[in-house]
């Protein structure tokens, strides 16, 4: 097993994870098998707790495991499929060293952070890197490594230690290390400054970690002297002396580290002996592609969290893969859902005059998923103004109990319907606790991970979109596989309502009794799902349903056959590389 660590240097959210993600495409452009792992020195057990606006989205996998969100980033680059023990966390390190400790496991040994707590640290790496992430059965040959956050921080000092002792378990062949770091540009005088730079390299150091390769972010490519200097001061060759500029899109970063020669130097220090150029048509097609669109499709989000576009980090992804492959470019309308209530219009008129004619000039309404009542009555708003208006609508987890809520409420004249998340004693519990969840613990308590949805019917919108995608069902059900994330649940005794009133539930679960997938058949497109389909869509292969709704949003509606009254062809509203910091523009992301 060969080893990439990536580090941090000068700031944070330089594009760490994009620099890994995009190593492991270089590479595995090569021919080889690439897994991640990421390394959060918190001391959360995992994600799930963490406020949006704190840590962005929390990120599902197959196993169920809440992570970071970088590793959505390394399952899209890749095309892989992680577990949670691939997102190492302070907590969990911490917690499995107290296990053992209270088993008796250290035979009466002092418990200190060296040798046991980074003892730990190594045999996790050791241990998850071997897991298949393919679909192969087969241990991958390189293990890309990011270590999150600034090297110097005191909560990332025992990992720093663990990765300066891992060199010399698994030898100097077998242990590449990348350092990002920030060469900004100060002043009128347009010069850019290395010593940040150099003063990371330092650090790093001093902590016994040397650099093999530097990979520096800047706004423009790097000037030949720089380079020079740079050689001179971090004791890093020319060659190994990485620029990661701003691009258009996001997909030209892997382009740019082949175009430099990344995959050389990292190959000669890992000692393989691999000699063929990586194969990145399909990346450069997209690249291209990508800056190429010019026809727009405007979506509204209508959310709690739009103050900060990462707490929606996914759902943007999958619009973005959604809108490439229907040739648009994506255009995302951010709308705070309590800008579009009522107190809004007492107490910021202008602010919901604005926000409602946005919401009006717009292809397409998504409503994505969150928690807390902040907001609900806006999103209701948003709802019933796609129903209405024959706007295309889709909800995700959240968004589809919405649709639920609006629909009792104004078709079924049930006034006071609610989610009994927002208000316990409703007359009329449209949407409710589900039974098996924890009301005492929220960490990893609710229904999580990958769960099957069974069509009832195989004539509906969602049912053709996944079949047009080759999923097909086992035994006569067609099912899908999809990852969820909730507490909370469509009423069952209220569907039969629902239904004679024109709302239907074409998936459920197992049980029959789970409503997953919802549609209003009269509407253009008007689907609301249970289940998270944005944590499983990739570039090449974008989420059946997320598809469908951009389909629609740009003119081509897809019927109930499965086929579209139009050919709409999208790229979207993504992560550029800009001053140092990944910010949102309207260009293409992975």
């Amino acid at each position: 097993m060969k080893y990439v660590v990536v580090t941090g240097g000068v700031v944070s959210g330089l594009g760490k994870g994009v620099t890994a993600s995009s190593i492991g495409v270089v590479l595995k452009a090569c021919g080889l098998r690439v897994t991640s792992i990421k390394i959060d020195p918190y001391l959360n057990t995992d994600a799930g707790t963490m406020s949006p606006f704190e840590h962005g989205e929390v990120f599902v996998l197959d196993d169920g495991g809440e992570v970071d969100l970088d590793l959505g980033n390394y399952e899209r680059f890749l095309d892989v499929t992680l577990t949670r023990d691939n997102n190492i966390t302070t907590g969990k390190i911490y917690q499995s060293v107290i296990d053992k400790e209270r088993r008796g496991d250290y035979l009466g040994k002092t418990v200190q952070v060296v040798p046991h707590i980074t003892d730990a640290i190594q045999d996790w790496i050791e241990r998850v890197a071997t897991v298949p992430v393919d679909g192969s059965n087969l241990s991958a040959d390189v293990c890309v490594i990011e270590l999150g956050g600034v090297v110097g921080d005191i909560e990332s000092s025992p990992f720093v230690e663990a990765l300066r002792q891992f060199q010399f378990r698994v030898g100097q062949d077998s242990f590449c290390l990348v350092h990002v770091s920030l060469v900004p540009v100060l002043g009128a005088t347009g010069e850019q400054k290395t010593k940040p730079t150099q003063h990371s390299v330092k650090d790093l150091r001093a902590l016994g970690l040397m650099p093999n390769l530097l990979a520096c972010r800047s706004s423009k490519p790097l000037q030949q002297s720089v380079k020079e200097k740079l050689m001179q001061f971090c004791h890093v060759p020319a060659e190994q002396i990485l620029n990661i500029y701003d691009v258009p899109n996001i997909w030209h970063v892997p382009l740019l580290l082949r175009d430099q020669k990344a995959h050389l130097a990292i190959l000669k220090q890992l000692n393989l002996s691999f000699h063929i150029d990586p194969a990145l048509e399909e990346w450069t097609a997209r690249a291209e592609l990508c800056d190429s669109l010019s026809v727009p499709v405007k979506i509204a989000m209508v959310g709690k969290y739009t103050g900060l576009s990462d707490s929606y980090l996914s759902v943007i992804k999958a619009l973005v893969h959604a809108s490439l492959a229907c040739s648009r470019k994506l255009c995302v309308e951010w709308v705070a859902a309590t800008d579009l209530e009522n107190s809004a219009k007492i107490e910021q008129p202008a602010v919901y005059a604005a926000a409602w004619e946005t919401l009006k000039n717009v292809d397409g309404i998504l409503v994505p998923g969150g928690f807390g009542d902040r907001g609900v009555q806006g999103k209701i708003l948003a709802a019933k103004f796609a129903r209405e208006n024959k706007v295309p609508y889709l909800g995700v987890c959240l968004g589809m109990q919405i649709a639920v809520i609006e629909f009792c409420r104004t078709v079924l004249k049930l006034e006071s319907a609610d989610s009994t998340e927002f208000n316990v004693d409703t007359p009329h519990p449209c949407v409710i606790f589900m039974p098996e969840v924890s009301k005492t613990h929220m960490g990893g308590t609710m229904r999580l991970g990958s769960r099957k949805t069974y069509f009832t019917t195989s004539d509906c919108i969602t049912a053709n979109l996944y079949k047009l995608q080759g999923h097909q069902g086992s035994g006569g059900a067609f099912y899908v596989e999809e990852r969820h994330r909730h507490r909370y649940e469509v009423n069952p005794d209220i569907v039969g309502r629902l239904e004679a009133a024109g709302l239907h539930f074409f998936g459920k679960d197992e049980t029959g009794m789970r409503m997953e997938i919802l549609e209003l058949p009269e509407h253009p497109y008007f689907v609301g799902v249970q289940f998270h389909p944005e944590f499983k869509s990739r570039p090449g292969k974008p989420a059946p349903v997320f598809l469908g709704f951009i389909q629609a949003a740009s003119g081509g509606l897809p019927n109930a056959h499965g086929h579209n009254s139009g050919s709409p062809a999208c790229c979207g509203n993504g992560h550029s590389m800009a001053n140092g910091v990944a910010s949102e523009t309207v260009n293409g992301s992975v």
